[in-house]
């Protein structure tokens, strides 16, 4: 999506000037139930976003309901796609939040192409679908209804509990597509928390989130990432973590280290020698050759995690007894590895549309009604 062409032209006493060095300004508004947010609403020309050819994503498309992202997380690896958009991939990302106003209508569609094939859509791999601008602009349920209507199998992965408000929405989505729930949490130290995701739902929250999900009979999987070098990867940290995991009845989860992509990579090291100097040398170490951590780093993780796993019910066992789970870096391969940003890591079970046993396949897209109301 590119800013040229897409001017809504709607003139409110609400609407901001926009960005000076942005071509084609669009409506730019602040609201009082979001300071320090800038939202650009944008028409957007397509809904579906092709997965390129040949990567291991388990799924060939995507749909992103923002640009940018209010959890304000410091690692997060898309910040660098927020330069695509001639802003930066700091503050920008943070607090310059693009939505797709018309997605929606879009997304219906496409979805009623003669060419749709129904294959696997995800929410949330790139930015938060449930993020708080959600709350203002309810684009969510519009896009479940489409999906669920057409008979497309989607995921969503987020670390907002607003989806907390879909979840009758996706509960009867869940009889007529497969559907993947995921949540995803990293730090357990409430100011460790606060410092690196500050416009996030705090750990405990996503836990209710995780607990409410699958109360609604609904699978969740949650990625337990990024686990940060020398600042959650104890044991202490991680049996922490993983215990309430499961305690919350997650379906499965994986462990993920942090990578550090462009964007991201000066974002969190400007954080790192401000708040954790003595760490600085050790993570030069690690991220010297690039955006991932060696494999020693990823061996020695993946040592230490199953162990803990296996404690609380979450080891992989023969027969798919238990729930399963994806370790980072090691095991063998299999359809559902290729997470954002680490096509070599494994989805946790729950995270992946599954039809359900007996389940009847989709069936024909279901046509609009027309409404006189």
């Amino acid at each position: 999506m590119r800013w040229d062409a897409q001017r809504l032209d709607l003139d409110e006493p609400s609407t901001l000037p926009g960005l000076p060095d942005v071509r084609g300004l669009l409506r730019s508004l602040q609201v009082p139930e979001f300071p320090g947010l800038t939202l650009h609403e944008v028409r957007c020309k397509s809904a579906l976003n092709a997965v390129p050819k040949g990567s291991a994503m388990p799924f060939g498309h995507t749909i992103n309901t923002f640009r940018g992202c209010s959890h304000a997380c410091v690692y997060c690896f898309a910040r660098s796609t927020h330069e695509w958009l001639e802003l930066d991939s700091g503050a920008d990302f943070d607090q310059q939040i693009v939505v797709k106003t018309n997605i929606v209508e879009v997304l219906r569609r496409e979805l009623a192409r003669p060419s749709w094939r129904r294959e696997h859509v995800a929410l949330g791999t790139n930015t938060d679908p449930y993020q708080r601008a959600e709350g203002r602009y309810r684009l969510m349920p519009g896009v479940i209804n489409a999906l669920a209507r057409s008979g497309t199998p989607f995921s969503i992965l987020t670390k907002g509990t607003l989806a907390r408000r879909d979840l009758p929405l996706l509960v009867a989505a869940a009889r007529d597509v497969p559907i993947g729930m995921g949540v995803s949490m990293a730090i357990w130290d409430d100011d460790l928390h606060a410092a690196l995701e500050p416009g996030a739902p705090t750990p405990h929250a996503r836990l209710e989130l995780v607990r409410a999900i699958t109360g609604a009979g609904l699978p969740c999987g949650v990625f337990l990432a990024p686990v940060l070098p020398g600042l959650t990867d104890s044991l202490g940290h991680l049996e922490a973590a993983i215990g309430a995991i499961a305690e919350a009845g997650a379906t499965g989860v994986t462990v993920l280290p942090l990578h550090l992509r462009p964007g991201a990579r000066e974002w969190f090291t400007a954080w790192l020698v401000r708040e954790h100097p003595a760490l600085v040398s050790r993570y030069k170490t690690l991220y010297g050759r690039g955006a991932y951590v060696p494999a020693e780093y990823r061996s020695w993780l993946a040592r230490r995690v199953p162990p803990i796993m296996a404690r609380h019910g979450l080891d992989r066992q023969s027969g798919g007894s238990a729930r399963g789970v994806g370790a980072a870096g090691e095991g063998s391969a299999s359809p559902d590895t290729g997470l954002p940003g680490d096509e070599s890591a494994g989805f946790p079970a729950g995270s992946l549309p599954v039809r359900r046993p007996g389940a009847d396949p989709p069936g024909p897209p279901v046509p609009e009604q027309l409404s006189l109301c």
